[in-house]
């Protein structure tokens, strides 16, 4: 039996985004009677398409992706048409995929790359870097030892007695480290990532986390090349833990709310909410209740919504821009 053992340290702030993650599950669970709602699910696989290609230089906006899925012809790069419609296939895969076999890992690579590399569904045979511009930011394992990685690997994740959430992101940052295909790691690790945790819970095969990540690409990289540099892939769980929980944090359970005759409000808008109370508080003071650091996500999937469905004010309305710029509830 391998000894293959990851490097890892169980941080509190990682302890915490777990517990924290379980009740945002419990909260959709309970909301959605357990089942997400089909238009929903449909959407979200589309935005995690999207954004998953998008991370990997494809231009397509979604309105585009959404026309090639609809089986719609448009104007576009044939090999970035084909990215979106052979990972439209790998994700329909998705729930026939045995998150333990090496074997269905290939046939996925093989279906994700199929028409757009000589070696798809087959690791690669040559030795591969990541570079920065002409700088190389990590060097990948020797092509003849990858095979027996990604095995030690398998096998490591199978007996792991670590929570789903942590060992998943674990199994991310490793995957991306062995880079093990001439290309469509980056594509591969995301979906893999998904089905060990949809395998856990269905409701992961359906959140389009990679949508997230998209827009913290730069910390999504960042991640990876701190895990690199300290031998730990702490980082990178913390990293993934936290696009993980405002994923969560994102997601509208439709339903109950039009039921009532109500527009359903998001639970990031909700948690805003929760954070003003009936205080007057600047963005920075919202940000810190929120235990939120990264101001671009605050604003898009927060502050802007909640502004937009009128269910908070600004003190200063004619000045958005102020310094002085305070928020309520209505």
């Amino acid at each position: 039996m391998s000894e293959y053992k990851p490097p890892f340290h169980m941080t509190d702030r990682i302890t915490n985004l777990v517990a924290e993650i379980s009740e945002q599950i419990g909260r959709i669970t309970v909301l959605s009677h357990g089942n997400l709602n089909p238009r929903l699910r449909k959407e979200n696989r589309i935005r995690t398409i999207h954004s998953s290609l998008a991370i990997e230089h494809n231009s397509l906006s979604l309105e585009q992706v959404t026309a090639i899925l609809n089986g719609q012809r448009i104007l576009g790069d044939p090999n970035e048409i084909r990215e979106v419609q052979n990972a439209y296939e790998t994700y329909e895969m998705l729930l026939m995929l045995n998150p333990a076999s090496v074997k269905d890992l290939l046939r996925a690579h093989k279906q994700m790359m199929n028409g757009l590399i000589p070696e798809n569904g087959r690791f690669r045979s040559k030795g591969v870097g990541v570079f920065d511009g002409d700088v190389v930011v990590h060097m990948a394992p020797p092509a003849e030892f990858v095979s027996g990685q990604i095995q030690d690997l398998f096998d490591w994740y199978q007996a792991s007695e670590m929570h789903p959430l942590v060992k998943s992101a674990i199994f991310h940052y490793e995957f991306e480290f062995i880079h093990p295909f001439e290309d469509g790691n980056g594509r591969m690790g995301r979906l893999w990532h998904s089905l060990l945790l949809g395998t856990w819970k269905e409701l992961f095969f359906w959140l389009p986390i990679e949508e997230l990540i998209r827009t913290r690409q730069k910390e999504y990289y960042d991640a990876l090349g701190k895990a690199d540099k300290e031998a730990d892939s702490s980082e990178f769980v913390r990293f993934m833990l936290e696009v993980i929980l405002d994923t969560l944090r994102q997601t509208v359970v439709v339903g109950e709310a039009e039921n009532a005759g109500t527009s359903p409000v998001s639970a990031s808008i909700q948690r805003l909410l929760d954070a003003i109370g009936g205080e007057t508080l600047s963005a920075v003071e919202i940000m810190e209740r929120l235990n939120m650091t990264h101001r671009p996500t605050f604003r898009k999937n927060y502050l802007n919504p909640a502004l937009n469905a009128g269910v908070i004010e600004m003190t200063i309305p004619d000045k958005p821009n102020s310094r002085n710029q305070k928020y309520r509830r209505k």
